[in-house]
C-alpha cells in the first residue's frame, strides 16, 4: 500500500520538517496551503517540487473534503494553527477558529468523506498552562492560561471525543517547545538568535524582550515532527508527550546566545519591554516523554547545541545579506 500524507500548515516550521522526513520515507506528500497576498513557501522552496501543494483553508470543510478527496490520505497531519500565543490575546476568535475548531472541521470532513486515514494533531505544552504537576505527563490535568493554550485543549478533546466515538484513529502529539532556525522571528528563542546575531555584526545595539524569567522544556523541532510520524506508526491510536525532560529560563537562552556570538555580557544591550508580558503568564513547563521514548523516541540535540545552531544559522544569513 502507498504512502499519501497530507499536512495542514505545510508551510510552517513543523510542516516544512515533516515534509521533508516524510519525502525520505518514500512517502507521496500533500500539502494544504491557505491562499495570501504574498507567497510564504520560504521554508519549502528545496523541495517544493516534490510535494503536491492544495490551496484551502483548514477553516473551511469544503476546502478540507475536496483537499480529502484529491490527495486520499493514509496519514493527516494537522500542524494548521495560529500558533503564536502573543498573538491569541489580540485574536482570540480568530485564534479559537484557526487552531481549535478547525480539528472540527478536519474531522467532521473525514467522517463525511468516509475515508480510512490516521490523523495526528499537533497538540501543545501551552495545554498544561498554570501546572499542577511537575514534570507534565498525558495524565496531567490541564489548565490554559491563553486562548492559544484553550483552542489547544478544544482541539485535544474533540480528537478524544472522535477517536471515542467513531473509532476514528487519531493520535495526539502533544510537543513542547520546540525550536530551529525555522522558527518564525515572533518567536523568543528565534527573537533572541536574530537579536544576538545582529548586535554582534554590528547592526543593532539593542533587544527588546519580555520575562526573562519564564522557564521551558526546549527541544530542537526535527526531533518532534520525527515523533510526529513515529505516534501514527503504532498499533493503536494513543496520546503522547514530546519533551526532553530538561527546564532552561530565557534568561539561559540569552546567556548562552551571546556568548555563542562571542559577547560575555548582554547586559547593556538587552531592555525588558512591559508590552512583551503576557496578560496571564506560564511560569513552568517540563515534560515527561517516558511513553514516548518507551516506543522508540529520544531528542539528539542538547539544549547548548540548539541555541548554537540557531545562533550560528542566523549570523550565517545576517552575514549574507551584508555583502548583497
Amino acid at each position: 500500500m502507498s504512502k499519501i500524507a497530507l499536512i495542514t500548515g505545510i508551510t510552517g516550521q513543523d510542516g516544512s520538517y515533516l515534509a521533508e522526513q516524510l519525502l525520505d520515507e518514500d512517502y507521496e506528500v500533500y500539502g494544504l496551503y491557505r491562499r495570501s497576498s504574498l507567497p510564504h513557501f520560504e521554508r519549502i522552496e528545496e523541495f517544493k517540487d516534490k510535494i503536491k501543494l492544495i490551496e484551502g483553508d483548514i477553516t473551511d470543510v469544503g476546502s478540507l473534503i475536496r483537499a480529502l478527496k484529491e490527495s486520499e490520505p493514509t496519514e493527516i497531519y494537522n500542524l494548521a494553527a495560529q500558533s503564536f500565543v502573543g498573538t491569541s490575546w489580540t485574536q482570540p476568535i480568530n485564534t479559537m477558529n484557526t487552531t481549535g475548531l478547525s480539528m472540527l472541521n478536519l474531522l467532521e470532513a473525514i467522517r463525511l468523506s468516509d475515508i480510512e486515514t490516521r490523523v495526528l494533531q499537533a497538540s501543545s505544552s501551552e495545554m498544561f498552562g498554570k501546572v499542577v504537576e511537575t514534570p507534565q505527563n498525558e495524565n496531567t490535568p490541564f489548565y490554559p492560561r491563553s486562548p492559544y493554550g484553550v483552542a489547544k485543549v478544544a482541539a485535544y478533546w474533540i480528537s478524544v471525543n472522535y477517536r471515542e466515538s467513531y473509532g476514528m484513529f487519531i493520535s495526539n502529539c502533544i510537543a513542547f517547545n520546540h525550536e530551529s532556525p525555522r522558527r518564525g522571528i515572533e518567536f523568543v528563542t528565534r527573537k533572541i538568535s536574530n537579536g544576538v546575531a545582529n548586535i554582534a555584526l554590528g547592526k543593532s545595539d539593542r533587544l527588546e524582550l519580555g520575562n526573562l524569567e519564564s522557564k521551558r522544556d526546549w527541544g530542537y523541532a526535527p526531533d518532534y515532527t520525527r515523533a510526529m510520524h513515529l505516534i501514527l506508526q503504532q498499533s493503536k491510536a494513543d496520546d503522547y508527550v514530546a519533551a526532553t525532560g530538561e527546564t532552561h529560563s530565557v534568561r539561559e537562552f540569552l546567556d548562552r546566545a551571546f556568548k555563542v556570538a562571542g559577547i560575555d555580557s548582554w547586559d547593556k544591550y538587552v531592555i525588558i519591554n512591559q508590552k512583551y508580558f503576557r496578560p496571564a503568564e506560564v511560569d513552568l513547563l517540563t515534560g515527561d516523554a517516558s511513553k514516548l521514548r518507551n516506543i522508540g523516541w529520544k531528542p539528539s540535540i542538547s539544549f547548548d547545541d540548539l541555541v548554537k545552531i540557531m545562533v550560528d544559522y542566523d549570523m550565517q544569513i545576517l552575514s549574507k545579506d551584508g555583502l548583497e
